[in-house]
């Protein structure tokens, strides 16, 4: 599985803005409260959850998993370095909301269909799992021009991910969430040579240094653009 260190390391992902309007749109979607648990499949550094969690002021810290052992994950979580579909085979505990936040395009069909399964076991009544991914017909992200390939070739496995999941026998709904961008062109730079979004992990630093000369002349100096991405949501019933 590819191994992404920086999606929220110094990004818009990881401004106050960004984590506030997120986690005002996870309590539209399910009504929580101090005594909610929560699980975050693919945390990276729990911000976002350790954000909910002081302001919901809960009982239980939530749980994030992540295959990257981030030194500087939130502390207000209780972070564990494992496999997803380990985790949840062997957990015990049941979770108000299980949120899968743009990782679920890292494990195959098999794998997703299994991390469900798990999760849906792992529910409360009345509990959900919250899928969220890239919108692939509206996307905004600033691109090169290999990127932008890369970026098209990787939607159209997004695209057979998110009609599998559509075609589940779950009590469903869909949403959208969106994140006006205001980011300085120097700053998107450098989250590009830090390779920020999976799109870029297999790419050359030649092909990134090429990337940057393209986007520093294609972009002003503040970059506007809206994070768009869309969700799907399961409910135990």
């Amino acid at each position: 599985m590819l191994r992404i260190k920086n999606w929220d390391n110094k990004t818009w992902i990881s401004s106050t803005k960004y984590i506030e309007t997120f986690n005002n749109f996870l309590v539209k979607q399910k009504k929580l409260n101090r005594y909610s648990r929560i699980l975050d499949i693919g945390c990276g550094r729990g911000k976002i959850m350790g954000s909910l969690s002081s302001k919901l002021k809960l009982i239980d810290k939530p749980i994030g998993i992540d295959i990257e052992n981030h030194k500087d994950f939130d502390k207000r979580i209780t972070f564990k370095k494992t496999n997803a579909i380990k985790y949840l085979k062997n957990n015990k505990k049941k979770f108000d909301l299980i949120l899968i936040k743009q990782t679920i395009h890292f494990f195959n069909l098999k794998d997703i269909k299994k991390i469900l399964t798990y999760s849906y076991s792992s529910l409360n009544v009345g509990g959900i799992i919250l899928i969220l991914t890239l919108d692939t017909k509206n996307n905004e992200i600033p691109t090169f021009f290999l990127m932008e390939q890369k970026l098209k070739q990787s939607f159209k496995r997004d695209n057979l991910i998110w009609k599998k999941l559509l075609q589940l026998d779950i009590k469903k709904n869909i949403t959208k969430f969106n994140f006006k961008v205001n980011i300085k062109k120097n700053i998107y730079l450098k989250m590009i040579k830090q390779r920020y979004i999976s799109t870029l992990l297999k790419f050359s630093s030649l092909q990134i240094s090429n990337g940057v000369i393209e986007i520093n002349f294609k972009y002003k100096k503040i970059i506007l653009f809206n994070d768009k991405l869309k969700c799907i949501i399961f409910t135990k019933i």
